[in-house]
């Protein structure tokens, strides 16, 4: 059964920076692609950041130059550094990934709570 698991949210002041990871366990298929989403309340989840094999990786534009995307496939994990982070980035960040075999399927994690504040 594949299982997503995050680290790394929590409280942050203004300019502060966060790490967030995301590490894929009973992988049996190669992983095709994986992202983040965030949800703010009373907002839709949106699409953070994206990478997958071969491809540039996605940014939405209210994190472009501030947040990075990348994945280390030996570990089965992505990560989401962000930098320079504002009080419009607190939200409930979530993981998801899609294996090759299985790319029907979106899998994700439970999410992770960034709040940004001073």
């Amino acid at each position: 059964q594949v299982q997503l698991v995050e680290s790394g949210g929590g409280l942050v002041q203004p300019g502060g920076s966060l790490r967030l990871s995301c590490a894929a366990s009973g992988i049996t298929f190669n992983i095709y692609d994986m992202g983040w989403y965030r949800q703010a309340p009373g907002k839709q989840r949106e699409l953070v950041a994206s990478i997958s094999s071969g491809s540039t990786p996605y940014y939405v534009d209210s994190v472009k130059g501030r947040f990075t995307i990348s994945r280390d496939n030996a570990k089965n994990t992505v990560y989401l550094q962000m930098a320079s982070l504002k009080p419009e980035d607190t939200a409930v960040y979530y993981c998801n990934a899609r294996l090759t075999e299985r790319r029907s399927i979106t899998y994700w994690g439970q999410g992770t709570q960034v709040t940004v504040s001073s």
